[in-house]
């Protein structure tokens, strides 16, 4: 006889929660949606959350619930690569790092260079190495592009409609989280007029 995995036997999520009254049914929607966030490593994308509440739910009074909640806790709800994340207060990390016994994750510094790389190609996506260069005002290394690749900050795009197709270049989720972005539209607050980043 065979034995069925335990997503066959759950039984569906009820979003809906018709059977609660309102202001218990948005306080299971809120733990619902905290719950998700909380147990994710990566940002909760919007359309996830909305799977978790009823149709009459408005997902950004939910969220802005939670977070009303949170103003006097060390961490917040924040927007970041197109989802949301708890993420610690600024003023409590020096806490966190001197409780910590385990060495903290080296985050990889960029040059001027790369970073300059790095946002031209956040401003300009999809661009090829050669139109790269072209802005840059020298040439770009295929290297600088590899470490870029590696860092997980920028992967390939389409290829170019032109001669050669020519491969182009774009940012990755991991560069919206590491630099604490929710979409590439906010980059260019921390870009100047000429494309380079003051991050």
């Amino acid at each position: 006889m065979k034995r069925r995995s335990a997503d066959e036997t759950a039984l569906p999520l009820d979003a809906e929660l018709a059977d609660l009254p309102p202001d218990l049914r948005w306080r299971e929607w809120m733990g619902r949606v905290e719950a998700a966030i909380f147990a994710s490593a990566a940002p909760v994308p919007r359309e996830a959350l909305a799977r978790l509440v009823g149709a009459s739910c408005v997902l950004d009074d939910l969220i802005a619930d939670i977070r009303d909640e949170l103003k006097a806790r060390p961490y917040d709800l924040v927007a970041i690569a197109g989802g949301w994340q708890h993420r610690t207060r600024p003023r409590f990390i020096e806490a966190i790092r001197g409780a910590s016994r385990s060495p903290e994750r080296k985050q990889v510094d960029l040059s001027k260079s790369e970073l300059e790389v790095l946002a031209l190609i956040a401003c300009r996506q999809p661009i090829s190495r050669e139109r790269l260069s072209e802005l840059a005002g020298r040439a770009v290394s295929r290297d600088t592009l590899a470490w870029l690749r590696q860092q997980d900050l920028i992967t390939t795009g389409p290829r170019l409609a032109q001669a050669g197709a020519p491969a182009t270049y774009v940012t990755t989720q991991a560069f919206l989280e590491r630099f604490g972005l929710n979409t590439i539209g906010e980059f260019s607050e921390l870009a100047d007029p000429s494309g380079a980043a003051q991050v």
